[in-house]
């Protein structure tokens, strides 16, 4: 049959081609055990890093190999668990691919390693210098001679993820092994990259400039050694981390709005509270003036004058302002003859600046030395009082003398003139002499002035006077400038009476009385007391000698009395002398801190004020002012807000600012230590709201503020009332715990500012942030500010 015929033939045919194909699949299967056999020997060091690209859809199973020793880990690719995509060309180009994807994350690295393990991150305020990418260059090139030829490597990788990174060696050196080792988190932007050398599998610093300086983590760190234990897997952590960090409408539940108040971008909550103020059954002392904090401080931010720029550098400021930063022409109307402010086109300019001085503040000023030489601007006298100060033009060019101002005057109908001030760079708050004592420790003011202040010092037993008395250093003087002094109108000659009678009454001198021709003004010189031995002479106690148990220091929310305070006389008591001269007196103990006192830090008390001193000096040269990117020419206004012996302020004398030092009522009374080296600052509780306009600060300074705060305030109301005294593109230092940093971040960047470093060891951080433009769009009404 025809069937039959073919049939012997296909049988052969079938036969050879069993063969062949049996050669083929056992050729295939030698090839597949040698491409095995030369990718399984290449150990590629991994440490849990996602090898995939950003857009690959495979994914990448590992397999833990334990060594010998129990504390490394290895981990290596398993091509049989690979995708059938991943594995094709499974060669040795398969090979330098993994090794080139290891070279691209050691390259990519954004962690800076230093010597003692710290790492540091920084926006805009990195180092990276052409020499540091030369070596990054030639050092991948090294990288992967050294890959092509190596089959096995020792572990040194760390997370592609710039957020954490963990670091576990058990590298050994001189046949020792290292057992402890620090861990630090760090966190660095695609706007730099660190430089780093890989030398034997090792990694050093090269970076030309220390962010955060070694020397000072000694003492502003609590440095402890740290085990990782465990380490943490890429499938346990999400890809998108860093941008979910970017996004605050992502990682953060704060759902800010725009606070709605009669005072609208200019709102002072302690001073609008408008509801308090209505329920007031008098206002004969000034109480409508007073502090009247809400119970719930306002977690909403204030919106920005329509129109608000960047604030003019000093001294440009001093003699000009931008107009819509401050958008109120009342005084310039009521003031305008007396050369206090104009409106001058776009901008606010102050061609005089007061009543007394309409021909120039320096004049004035010079003049007053002139009629008492003693007083030395600059030298004998370095920190003043400026009571009613205006728009504080007699404290803004005393800068000119070397001399700081404390400028106050109440938020009245002379409008926004302490706003004004601090526009211009001066110092000043909004504070009224009323019925509470000022926030100042006593005797600490080396001159108080007072021209045209309006303050009824003769009235109720001389009660005011009386609290001037109390802040006055003993010697110091009272400058008065006002009408009672050259004019002999009715009113005039009844008030100078009043307080001649007042002012020999609390022993005061008389030291001159002068005229000004040039301003056709006149002003009396006080001179406080030295001893008490003309109190113990006098006729009368009237006004009274203070109880024993009257502390002249408690300051805060403490009502006046009409009775006076003794001078100091033994020998160590603060008080009894004077300090020395300005600058001297800047990074000398005081004569009154004595061995057998405990400082704050614990050490006997004049020590820990050097120590302390030269600490700041450190951290503000090798830290602040270069490691992160503040461009410091640009800074002028400063708070402490929690400073201790003033030293952060002491390190920045230098430059052209000025720094409020903010003494907490709950931390320890350093104060007339501050005010004792020539600096100045005040008392007060961050869990209501700071005495000054919005917007008046360039850089806030905050060192282990918030985790105190924590305890007791609501920190959110902190975070807003930073972000109302902050001016835009301003810049915010916080060092404290890890935890209140982390939460203080994410608050922060809900408010879309800017994070420029953070940076953190074992449990403790330092955080540096900008504050932007960007105000949220709903709103919300603060009753309690209506009116």
């Amino acid at each position: 049959m025809a069937t039959g015929k073919y049939s012997r033939v296909d049988n052969k045919r079938s036969a050879a081609s069993y063969c062949s194909t049996v050669t083929i699949v056992v050729f295939v299967a030698l090839c597949l055990v040698g491409v095995w056999m030369m990718t399984s020997s290449s150990v590629v060091p991994v440490q849990n890093v996602d090898v995939g690209q950003e857009n690959s859809k495979s994914e990448v199973k590992e397999q833990v190999i334990e060594t010998n020793e129990g504390n490394g880990k290895q981990f290596e690719d398993n091509p049989g668990d690979l995708p059938e995509d991943a594995t094709k060309g499974d060669s040795n180009e398969g090979g330098n691919q993994v090794e080139e994807k290891q070279e691209e994350k050691n390259v990519e690295k954004s962690e800076e390693k230093s010597e003692d393990g710290s790492k540091t991150e920084t926006e805009d305020g990195g180092n990276k210098t052409e020499e540091g990418e030369s070596k990054d260059e030639s050092n991948s090139e090294d990288g992967e001679k050294k890959n092509d030829g190596d089959n096995e490597k020792k572990d040194d990788s760390g997370e592609g993820d710039n957020e954490k990174k963990t670091d576990d060696s058990d590298e050994s050196k001189d046949g020792e092994k290292e057992n402890v080792q620090n861990e630090e988190k760090v966190e660095k932007t695609d706007k730099e990259q660190d430089n780093e050398k890989t030398e034997n599998g090792q990694t050093v610093n090269q970076s030309s400039t220390e962010v955060f300086p070694s020397v000072a983590q000694s003492e502003l760190l609590n440095e402890t050694a740290v085990q990782k234990g465990s380490w943490s897997t890429q499938s346990a952590e999400s890809k998108n981390e860093k941008e979910a960090q970017r996004s605050s409408a992502l990682q953060t539940g704060y759902n800010w709005k725009l606070c709605n108040s009669t005072a609208g971008p200019d709102f002072i909550p302690c001073l609008d509270n408008l509801q308090a103020i209505r329920s007031l059954q008098s206002t004969k002392h000034y109480e409508h003036r007073e502090r009247h904090c809400p119970e719930d401080p306002p977690t909403c931010l204030l919106p920005l004058p329509e129109g608000y720029k960047r604030p003019i550098e000093w001294p440009t400021s001093r003699e000009k302002i931008w107009y819509y930063n401050v958008p109120h022409t009342k005084l310039a109307e009521v003031k305008g003859h007396q050369n206090w402010v104009k409106v001058t086109g776009e901008y606010l300019t102050f061609p005089g600046g007061g009543t007394q001085f309409k021909h120039g503040a320096l004049h004035y000023i010079d003049w007053i030395q002139e009629t008492v030489p003693d007083i030395v601007w600059g030298k004998q006298t370095r920190v003043i009082l400026d009571v009613g100060c205006g728009v504080a033009s007699f404290g803004g060019f005393q800068f000119d003398r070397d001399v700081l101002a404390m400028s106050f005057a109440p938020k009245d109908e002379h409008e926004a003139q302490v706003q004004f001030a601090l526009e211009r760079g001066i110092p000043a708050i909004s504070a009224v002499m009323g019925t509470l004592r000022l926030p100042y420790p006593s005797r600490v003011f080396d001159v108080v002035h007072c021209a045209r202040c309006r303050v009824p010092w003769h009235i109720e037993g001389g009660k005011l006077l009386l609290e001037l008395n109390r802040v006055l250093r003993p010697g110091g003087f009272f400058v008065w400038s006002a009408t009672p002094v050259y004019q002999k109108k009715h009113d005039d000659v009844e008030i100078w009476e009043a307080m001649k009678e007042l002012t020999q009454k609390i022993c005061w001198e008389l030291v001159k009385i002068n005229k000004d021709s040039v301003n056709g003004i006149g002003a009396a010189i006080y001179r406080k007391p030295t001893t008490n031995e003309c109190y113990d002479q006098r006729s009368q106690n009237d006004p009274p000698i203070c109880d024993k148990s009257d502390d002249p220091n408690a300051a805060w929310k403490v009502p006046l009395q009409a009775c006076l305070h003794k001078v100091p006389t033994e020998a160590s008591e603060r008080g009894s002398q004077w300090p020395e001269q300005w600058p001297a007196r800047l990074d000398k103990a005081p004569y009154w801190l004595l061995s057998s006192q405990t400082g704050v830090y614990g050490k006997p008390a004049p020590e820990d004020f050097t120590a302390d001193n030269e600490h700041w000096k450190r951290v503000v040269t090798k830290s602040y002012l270069t490691g992160m990117g503040i461009n410091w020419s640009s800074v002028r206004n400063v708070m402490d807000m929690r400073s201790v012996y003033g030293g952060f302020a002491a390190a920045l004398k230098d430059l052209k600012l000025w720094v409020m030092n903010i003494v907490t009522i709950d931390s320890p009374d350093t104060l007339p230590i501050i005010y004792e080296r020539g600096l100045f600052g005040m008392y007060h509780d961050w869990c209501e709201s700071f005495s000054t306009y919005p917007r008046s600060y360039d850089l806030l300074h905050a060192d282990h503020l918030f985790s105190l705060l924590k305890k007791r305030c609501k920190l959110v109301a902190v975070v807003a009332e930073v972000d109302r005294i902050l001016r835009p593109e301003g810049q915010l230092i916080v060092r404290d715990n890890v935890e209140t940093i982390s939460e203080l971040e994410s608050m922060l960047k809900s408010m879309q500012w800017e994070v420029r470093m953070t940076y953190s060891k074992d449990k403790e951080g330092l955080l540096c942030v900008q504050k932007s433009m960007w105000r949220p769009k709903e709103s919300v009404t603060v009753k309690y500010a209506i009116a």
